[in-house]
């Protein structure tokens, strides 16, 4: 599947076509999901729970969905997301990640 495909696909299961609306459910949808991603791994690491790599992996695909609506909201694709990413951290770190350039980024 090409991502965006799959953002077309996503907003199928979308409740509203209004900006705002998508704006603000993508927005909180990714905070919550995001959220629970993290519970899964602090569990894991602090309460003694079995690193539930099924469960992390359903909720990333819920991350997915809410950056797919949000995109949408703002009239982007994911495919133009994933892209400006690229360009930033090719800018950033032009021969790979190197620590001395995170510590003394000029950004």
């Amino acid at each position: 599947m090409k991502i965006n495909e799959y953002q077309l696909l996503a907003l199928r299961t979308c409740n509203s076509e209004s900006s705002e609306d998508l704006i603000l459910n993508g927005t909180l949808g990714l905070c919550g999901e995001a959220g629970e991603v993290s519970d899964h791994v602090k569990k894991h690491l602090f309460q003694g729970h079995e690193l539930n790599e099924d469960e992390i992996i359903n909720e990333l695909g819920d991350v997915c969905w809410y950056i797919a609506v949000l995109a949408s909201g703002l009239n982007v694709s994911l495919e133009e997301i994933m892209q400006r990413n690229i360009r930033k951290l090719q800018a950033r770190y032009p021969d790979g990640f190197e620590v001395e350039k995170s510590i003394n980024r000029t950004e």
